[in-house]
């Protein structure tokens, strides 16, 4: 390889000239100041060619080019600190590029925040994961005012950090092994499609084989709309041995509770609906009526795999049935998880259980905060 020198008055028209003569496909080693006590200050810049055979030019007294040592470890004119433009723009180009990531640009005209960019990868991990803008917000805002500064230099005490925030918003029901002679009624509601009969099965097996409890378990559809609803949780408590009682109008609810007196564990399954089909929804008050001195738990079945606003819709029509916690189905459906932390936090209603498959029972997760963090985290649902 030949080397190539160009001078100029700053590195900038030195580099253009070395651009001028010997095109694109020169190489910059190096780029350096020389100058003496008699003239202005003068910038060699140092290419390389693959041809060895290019000839040696003069140019005019603006700048020169000639022909150096092929080797530059050997020439002293090296000792000068070199200065890799190609490397140096590259670094530019990539700190642009986090600058811009870092601007906070919401839609209301309230905010405004600038992302440092130790904070870049974690404030677009919220943004991809679809989380409120408005907790985004407020969350790295507190912890830019609040994180120790030696910590921001340290990605994963960044990331540590943000996780434990996480984990103070999302509200999570433990569950808790019941005691003997106990009675517990759980009553699943949500729209059509949820998964809420796939979701009774998994728990009914959870808990009359799982647990290692000597418990039993009864199940209750009033779901005789859907076609096949009632075959499917038959073959269901037919491989498990379970009793299933199916209740077709509100007065005969009291009566299949009866009968499932000695049952630790009822599982009541309900007709899903829009959740714009308020007289549905209204349907499963009046069996609840019918019912009013027993406590009855009321989960709201919901898919992971919908916006934050259709959530929120499902929870407006769903509320009227005075809803005590949340399982979520889907997980395995989706990459955004966003959703699910702002929508719990927000109506403060605790998850019991994440469905994470179609597999009975496997495919069933009681609700841990560190597990859905880690979905919010990886954008994937663990393995199982």
């Amino acid at each position: 390889m030949n080397m190539l020198s160009f001078l100029g008055k700053t590195p900038s028209i030195a580099l253009k000239h070395a651009q001028e003569e010997c095109g694109e496909e020169a190489i910059v080693i190096s780029t350096k100041k020389i100058s003496d006590q008699n003239s202005e200050p003068m910038y060699e810049v140092i290419v390389g060619l693959e041809d060895e055979n290019e000839e040696v030019k003069t140019t005019t007294a603006q700048f020169t080019k000639k022909l150096v040592s092929s080797d530059p470890k050997k020439d002293t004119k090296f000792a000068a600190s070199v200065y890799d433009f190609k490397e140096e723009i590259l670094k530019m180009q990539e700190a642009i590029e986090k600058v811009q990531k870092s601007i906070w640009d919401p839609k209301s005209q309230l905010y405004d925040l600038t992302i440092p960019l130790e904070f870049v990868d974690m404030y677009n991990l919220f943004e991809d994961n679809e989380f409120d803008p408005e907790m985004t917000y407020t969350i790295m805002k507190k912890t830019i005012k609040n994180l120790p500064v030696p910590l921001k230099s340290n990605p994963k005490k960044v990331n540590d950090f943000f996780k434990l925030i996480l984990r103070r918003i999302i509200p999570v029901k433990h569950e808790i092994p019941m005691r003997q002679h106990q009675r517990k009624i759980t009553m699943m509601v949500g729209p059509t499609g949820v998964g809420k009969t796939t979701t009774i099965a998994k728990l009914a097996a959870r808990y009359a084989y799982k647990l290692g409890q000597d418990n039993k378990v009864g199940i209750v559809t009033l779901d005789s709309f859907r076609v096949g609803a009632i075959e499917q949780l038959q073959a269901y408590t037919n491989i498990m041995r379970l009793p299933l009682e199916i209740v077709k109008k509100p007065e005969d609810l009291v009566e299949a509770l009866l009968r499932l007196k000695d049952c630790n564990y009822i599982f009541i399954d309900t007709a899903g609906s829009s959740q714009y089909d308020v007289d549905k929804i209204e349907q499963i008050n009046e069996y609840q009526k019918k019912v009013n001195e027993l406590p009855i738990e009321k989960i709201l079945v919901l898919p992971s795999n919908v916006k934050q606003s259709d959530l929120h819709d499902i929870y407006a029509s769903y509320s009227r049935l005075n809803i005590d916690y949340l399982t979520f189905t889907k997980l395995d459906e989706t990459k955004s998880f966003g959703n699910l932390l702002s929508f719990a936090h927000k109506t403060k209603k605790s998850i019991t259980y994440f469905s994470i498959g179609q597999n009975v029972p496997d495919d069933l997760i009681v609700a841990d905060a560190n597990y859905l963090i880690n979905c919010f985290m990886d954008r994937t649902c663990p393995g199982r």
